[in-house]
């Protein structure tokens, strides 16, 4: 039974009655997210208050945002995670220690933020293993960028750990701009009307007109905490006017300015030790209690401030309400603010607590300070050693500002704007390098100002924007570091790559502004001269010195030549070394937390899969890139979704995709990504046996070589030509893949000899299918294996050749049917019905496992154990038990051991 709301709680019956449901879920075993939503004042604090006490049984832990504290890396979710840290010896050693060194409880490598997210997914599964867990977070809207990011990661996976994750967040107009979007949200809004009426009569100074009293509701909005602040210190007679006039101000603004009529009313001491408590963002009792002495301030100032109601001097110190602190810090004048800081500064343990020590200073300092920014910097790279880029990034800023010396401010704002970019904020690049190019730079440093800027140009515009800050800024380091150089072509031929059409002479301009750059043989080096030869001697030229990169790659090689290394292996159609490349980038990438790999290796590897005709474990690497995507802040898997979705067949979801590909290509300037809808639009129309539709949109892919997705497309346009009769058109496609033969792989082999049956000598036809067949079966290419037997067999049924051709069409009936490439499954099967023969289309009922289900089967089949498949899945080693009992038992098994065989039987 619900308890009875207080007083406080008037007019919520509603959000009780969810919260209540809430905990009743988590108890019963499962994982609930709710994210409380509204503007100040309106009840956000008193809801966790209430479910804070209703779930007194179990384990809550509680944290909130403090906006003085949002440059400190973890800061809130240390606190939320401090009394759990008894279970971290329950998780994986390489997630222990990423949270030991995240939290600054030991040294070590810095974590990636994925690696971090996984781990205290996990220990709330730990921590929740024997009683349910509740975790609270307060003002939401002031966490830390990394306890945001990483709260935000794990409230989207949890599921059967019993842990309940709440957030109160303020709309301020100013979230974090990736917010909690997608997570189950309870909007608040003010009370009704005549719970608002009841509040307010509560708080009046005596008898007022009821025509005052609507007026008083309606201009609050029923927001609670108005309605009981407003009215304060008012007469009726002033009460009649409202609260409302001309340029009143926002609701909060007007309840901020009433708390702070109410300090401005109290001693001196007493508003100086509200402002001490305001600018120390922890709530540490004996600091402030030590910060006070050293302003000569006793405990008699203390009487006041809790007669007034605003706060309670406890452990921890707390202010009645948020708008208290902000009211208290924004009404106080730059030289108290700077006494305050300057206080808590020498208060701070050096020892215990550089940083907050070394940032109390930086507020306290009137004007340049080396020893001060000398201290910042050193908070930077301790923010750097745990994984805080953001925070680190924010302390060099000061630092920057702080620095007497104008080559040190420069350096440092070099630094700041350096950090920015690994934290994923580029945004913030271009002002930090403007500012250190007003100070003196040398020249290496002034090349690296230039890279820094194009690099972030990049990230905001990676297609046809991007191409020409690369140039410029290797073009600076040519002399001064030439393996910075050549990193930078190669970055540059990545950009002018994906900007494609949109840029037509871009790849030239970089190859022939890299071509006599010193060789370099560090593999960033040797994929340079390769695609250099690509670009200005063409694809049979590149041909050995792409193998010869690929060759260079080692085990432990460094992942930041992922994206050519995956692209030469497709150039040259050595699809096996594609599998080995992007299989050694995700295990890498999952095993570090590595975001920026991870975002990349998994469509590509979804791709390769593809290929090989393993659609569903490419539909689970797509679903996981979804939550690395949402993790990394990046979108990499477009045009792999649209490739994999032409193959399955659908028509109308399919389009979809393709159409927002081009959507895309078109706006950003990605002409790469325009390129590969037309080829997944070519794949989906031979499918369905839409051969002028087909042609149409491979020769619309072809009208710019894109790297790779040229062969993919000339393939498509020979089978879509042909069956159109344009032989003219096949013929030239033939040509190029004729071209492309001479990289000796079997998928360039398999291509052109299905290219040449199509469009050859007739008594050649049968002989060049067979080879085809055999070339992407010895490649491993499941996919094109099917294909080709499907056209073997209908090139046999039209010679009346019909026995022949059912064995081909079986085996591509077959073939595509279990892949489920739906389209080309269909295409065999009307064709087998043309030989006489009676096949029934494939049904599939409804599912017996649900995609995840399915997903977490193979990988269990495939003989990992959970805290291997939940790292992979960013789920909790207790969420995959769960999924796996479910699985048993709609299997009918009973043990691992009868999950492939069940499978396979279905």
């Amino acid at each position: 039974m619900s308890q009875q709301p207080n007083r406080r709680l008037l007019g919520r019956a509603v959000e009780l009655e969810a919260l209540d449901r809430l905990l009743r879920e988590v108890r019963e075993g499962r994982s609930r997210v709710l994210v409380l939503r509204g503007e100040a004042g309106v009840g956000k604090s008193a809801l966790l208050d209430h479910l804070a006490e209703r779930a007194a049984s179990v384990r809550t832990v509680r944290a909130a945002g403090v906006e003085a504290e949002s440059e400190f890396a973890y800061s809130a979710l240390q606190r939320l995670c401090a009394p759990l840290l008894s279970h971290l010896d329950g998780l994986p050693p390489v997630q222990q220690e990423a949270l030991r060194v995240a939290f600054g409880l030991s040294a070590g490598n810095p974590p990636e933020m994925l690696l971090v997210g996984i781990a205290v997914l996990g220990l709330f599964a730990e921590a929740a293993a024997g009683s349910p867990l509740v975790c609270l977070v307060d003002d939401a809207q002031w966490l830390d960028l990394m306890s945001h990011r990483i709260l935000s990661f794990v409230g989207r996976r949890l599921d059967a750990e019993s842990v309940a994750l709440v957030f109160a967040e303020r709309v301020t107009g100013e979230e974090h701009e990736d917010g909690f979007s997608g997570l189950p949200e309870l909007a608040l809004g003010g009370l009704a009307d005549a719970d608002a009426r009841a509040l307010l009569e509560g708080v009046l100074p005596g008898p007022v007109d009821a025509r005052v009293r609507d007026r008083i509701v309606a201009e609050t909005g029923g927001n609670p905490l108005a309605l009981l602040e407003l009215p304060r210190g008012l007469s009726p007679t002033e009460l009649a006017f409202g609260f409302g006039g001309p340029g009143a101000g926002p609701l909060a603004t007007r309840v901020e300015d009433g708390f702070r009529r109410r300090v401005e009313a109290l001693p001196a001491d007493t508003r100086a030790l509200l402002l001490v408590a305001a600018v120390e963002p922890v709530g540490d009792g004996p600091l402030l209690w030590h910060a006070l002495r050293l302003l000569g301030i006793g405990l008699e100032a203390a009487a006041a401030a809790e007669a007034a109601g605003l706060i309670t001097l406890g452990v921890p110190v707390r202010f009645r309400h948020p708008l208290v602190r902000s009211a208290v810090w924004r009404g106080a004048d730059a030289a108290a603010l700077r006494a305050a800081h300057g206080a808590l500064a020498e208060a701070t343990d050096a020892g215990r607590d550089p940083d907050r020590r070394a940032w109390h200073q930086a507020h306290a300092a009137v004007g340049p300070d080396e020893q001060v920014a000398a201290a910042l910097e050193r908070s930077a790279d301790r923010a750097l050693a745990r994984g805080g880029r953001a925070a680190a990034a924010s302390f060099l800023e000061r630092a920057a500002a702080l620095a007497p010396d104008p080559k040190e401010r420069a350096r440092r704002a070099l630094a700041a704007a350096s950090a920015h970019l690994a934290a994923g904020a580029p945004a913030r690049v271009p002002d930090l390098v403007a500012a250190a190019e007003l100070g003196p730079l040398d020249p290496l440093q002034q090349a690296d100002a230039s890279r820094l800027r194009a690099r972030a140009s990049s990230m905001t515009d990676p297609g046809f924007g991007a191409v020409q800050p690369l140039l410029d800024a290797a073009g600076r380091l040519r002399e001064l570091d030439p393996a910075a150089a050549r990193e930078t072509y190669l970055a540059a031929f990545g950009a002018a790559i994906w900007a494609g059409r949109y840029d037509a002479g871009g790849l030239r301009r970089v190859a022939e502004a890299a071509r006599d750059l010193p060789p370099g043989e560090e593999t960033a080096g040797v994929f340079l001269r390769a695609l250099v030869a690509w670009a200005t001697d063409g694809p049979v030229a590149a041909f050995p010195l792409l193998e010869r990169a690929l060759h260079s790659l080692t085990a432990d090689e460094d992942l930041a030549v992922l994206w050519p290394a995956a692209n030469a292996a497709v150039e040259l159609g050595d699809h096996r070394a594609w599998l080995d490349i992007t299989e050694r980038a995700a295990r890498f990438a999952r095993t570090t937390g590595t975001l920026s790999v991870l975002s990349t290796a998994l469509p590509y590897r979804a791709a390769s899969l593809g290929y090989a005709g393993r659609f569903a474990e490419a539909g689970d690497l797509l679903a996981e890139a979804v939550v690395a995507e949402e993790a990394a802040g990046v979108a990499t898997r477009l045009a792999t979704t649209g490739l994999i979705s032409a193959y399955r067949g659908r028509e109308r979801p399919a389009l979809e995709v393709i159409e927002t590909m081009e959507r895309d290509g078109e706006r950003r300037g990605l002409g790469r990504l325009t390129a590969m809808a037309a080829c997944a639009r070519a794949v989906l129309h031979n499918g369905l046996g839409n051969y002028p539709l087909a042609m149409e949109a491979a020769l619309r892919g072809i009208d710019h070589r894109d790297l790779v997705v040229h062969h993919w497309t000339c393939s498509e346009l020979v089978e879509a030509a042909t069956r159109t009769g344009d032989l003219d058109v096949a013929a030239r496609a033939r040509e190029r893949l004729a071209e492309w033969s001479r990289a000796g792989t079997p998928w360039a082999l398999g291509a052109n000899a299905v290219a040449d049956a199509l469009t050859g000598a007739p008594e050649r036809a049968e002989d060049r299918y067979r080879e085809a067949v055999d070339h992407y079966g010895r490649g491993g290419l499941g996919a094109l294996e099917a294909r080709a037997r499907l056209l073997f067999g209908e090139w046999l049924r039209r010679r009346n050749r019909r026995a022949q051709a059912r064995d081909e069409l079986y085996a591509a009936h077959e073939a595509a049917a279990e892949m489920g490439m739906e389209a080309f499954a269909e295409r065999a099967r009307r064709e087998l019905l043309a030989t006489g023969e009676t096949v029934r289309r494939r049904t599939v009922g409804a599912p017996v496992l649900t995609p995840q289900e399915a997903q977490i089967a193979r990988l269990a089949a495939g003989g990992h154990p959970n805290a291997e498949i939940g790292a992979q899945l960013f789920l909790s080693p207790r969420t995959v038990e769960w999924h796996l009992r479910k699985v048993f038992v709609k299997l009918g098994i009973s043990s691992r051991r009868e999950i492939e065989g069940a499978l396979s039987g279905r």
